[in-house]
């Protein structure tokens, strides 16, 4: 299968987890939501490997300024996101920059699955089963968000080659016990995240899996950015 506009910058991160100071593990088909102050970084870890993380990023001072695919992709020339890409707003403004990422290409296009979408794609048996789409909502709805406020997202460590003819392919989840993704925020953010539930398509490897998250506080950010690495 042909590929198109592969964005592949990987990048270790040198902050270590020992000096983040808020360190939670997501179960698996579990939300998570945190703000996160502007220059502190949250890393997300596949501890498994092959689990796909559904994630949304708004401003925190206003919750109708949130993160645009279309904005993100069009400005990088590339469906897909990696070290360097800037996640940019509805506003034009950059919520959050990836610093660091083991994996490469993770999506931007497929969106979230939803209990209409599973019915559509496997049946009518699939839509008792809880979805991504689900999880945000209930996540958003702590801070005040409803369904109208869950847009198009990022999918972490989610495999979704382009076809030549521009169809999206969801293949198995992208392998790699303790993959991890890396974003500093650039404003003061919300960041939500469904760990994706599904099981009726290769992107989880069919086995929903737990993560792991952690964030730094911005001292300590900028402290390891401005040392010299090896």
């Amino acid at each position: 299968m042909t590929v198109t506009n592969l964005t592949t910058n990987l990048m270790a991160s040198r902050l270590d987890p020992a000096a983040a100071f808020y360190d939670r593990t997501v179960p698996a088909n579990s939300p998570w939501s945190e703000l996160l102050e502007q220059g502190q970084a949250l890393r997300i870890v596949d501890l498994e490997g092959q689990q796909a993380v559904d994630t949304l990023f708004y401003s925190a001072r206003d919750h109708g300024e949130r993160y645009s695919s279309q904005d993100t992709v069009a400005a990088q020339g590339s469906p897909y996101i990696t070290t360097g890409s800037r996640l940019l707003s509805n506003e034009g403004n950059v919520l959050a920059t990836v610093i660091a990422d083991t994996v490469g290409n993770h999506d931007t296009s497929a969106g979230a699955c939803s209990v209409e979408s599973n019915t559509v794609r496997f049946g009518h048996h699939t839509r008792y089963m809880h979805a991504c789409r689900e999880n945000f909502v209930l996540e958003t709805a702590r801070w005040g968000m409803t369904k109208r406020d869950i847009v198009p997202n990022i999918n972490f460590f989610m495999n979704v080659p382009i076809r030549p003819n521009g169809d999206l392919a969801i293949l198995d989840g992208l392998e790699g016990r303790g993959n991890y993704v890396e974003v500093r925020a650039e404003m003061d953010i919300l960041c939500v995240i469904s760990n994706c539930p599904q099981v009726n398509n290769p992107c989880n490897g069919f086995n929903p899996t737990p993560v792991r998250v952690l964030i730094w506080d911005a001292a300590t950010v900028a402290a390891v950015a401005a040392t010299p690495g090896d």
